[in-house]
């Protein structure tokens, strides 16, 4: 009988999961890592621009994503337990967690459950979403509908709690998401959609080069109203519109060039979770040591570098051991025993 390195186990793709999904996500959380650690760096121009680019597509490729897993989701006993296991209960761990720095660092501490901090408003925002599953999963042009919802809400000032301004502007995608089937995603790995996403992703770094020194950073963090970024309602609403047409068009070019097969990362990518919660509090403390060659267009390729590196080691299994009472804490003993359904 051979023996499995560990290392090799963690590239090893999980038993029933499909490697595709498993690549795009861990490739997208790259973009996340990778992306937070330059953010800082923005006053030169290429941070700025790679920056405005993977902020057009990298969330919305998660929630993508996020929505296309979550079909199957119902209000059974089992489902709702592990949305409580998976996000309720990590959110409030890391709601915690996160405001530790803030204590250490300023002598502030300030935890509002309601009001999410740093990265963890994607955990409430993924949980009402999934909440929502059933809803749209009964309407006839739940896309439209959602499209709706989310010019709308830019038309408001909404309130923090809940992270609304993200919930319900980046809905369509989530909702996308739960319209895709398996054939879109065969569609995408044709030859010629592959080239097609290959050059459109080129187009839209180059673009996003010429033109992200003139587009207010906000636009792309869905975080304000319309007024809050200074245009009128009807302005605003074409900016959100094209916004979501951007970033669905980019995540169709992302996920077309996403290799199907296999890789050393597919195993990886099945713990992108972990990489996302934890990345922030490298990040956090990284801001404060970047010096003069950080702030050199080589300094933010090493930097953007580094967090591939840091992505990948937060996904392997030494990490996800050491820290799986947060991200994905066992809450049986919280829970009733399931009841078997009678015959």
């Amino acid at each position: 009988m051979s023996v499995t390195s560990p290392s090799r186990v963690a590239a090893l793709p999980t038993a029933g999961r499909d490697p595709f999904f498993d690549n795009a996500k861990f490739l997208a959380i790259t973009l996340v890592v990778s992306g937070h650690l330059i953010e800082d760096l923005r006053d030169v121009a290429v941070a700025h621009a790679a920056y405005f680019f993977v902020y057009l597509f990298h969330m919305p490729l998660f929630i993508v994503l996020s929505g296309y897993l979550s079909r199957n989701f119902t209000f059974s006993s089992g489902k709702a337990r592990k949305l409580i296991s998976t996000l309720a209960v990590p959110y409030v761990i890391f709601e915690l967690v996160y405001s530790l720095p803030r204590l250490i660092l300023y002598g502030k501490l300030d935890i509002s459950l309601l009001d999410p901090y740093y990265l963890t408003w994607f955990l409430m925002s993924l949980f009402l979403w999934r909440l929502s599953t059933p809803v749209w999963q009964q309407l006839r042009w739940p896309l439209v509908v959602a499209v709706g919802i989310s010019l709308l809400s830019g038309m408001s000032r909404l309130p923090d709690e809940l992270s609304m301004n993200r919930t319900l502007g980046l809905l369509p995608f989530y909702v996308l998401g739960l319209m895709l089937r398996p054939e879109h995603f065969e569609l995408l790995r044709r030859p010629k959609v592959r080239i097609a996403g290959a050059l459109t992703l080129v187009a839209g770094a180059a673009l996003a080069l010429a033109v992200h020194a003139s587009v207010k950073t906000e636009w792309i963090r869905w975080r304000h109203a319309n007024d809050a970024i200074g245009v009128d309602d009807l302005t605003g609403s074409l900016f959100r519109l094209g916004m979501l047409v951007a970033g669905a068009l980019l995540v169709a070019a992302f996920l077309a060039v996403t290799p199907s097969r296999g890789t050393w990362y597919s195993g990886l990518g099945a713990a992108t979770m972990y990489a996302y919660l934890l990345h922030g509090l490298v990040v956090k403390v990284a801001e404060r040591f970047y010096g003069d060659w950080a702030r050199t267009v080589p300094g933010v390729v090493a930097v953007a570098l580094l967090g591939v590196g840091l992505a990948a080691l937060l996904c392997t299994p030494p990490v996800r051991a050491l820290t799986r009472w947060a991200v994905e804490p066992r809450m049986n003993w919280a829970f009733t025993r399931l009841r078997r359904p009678a015959r």
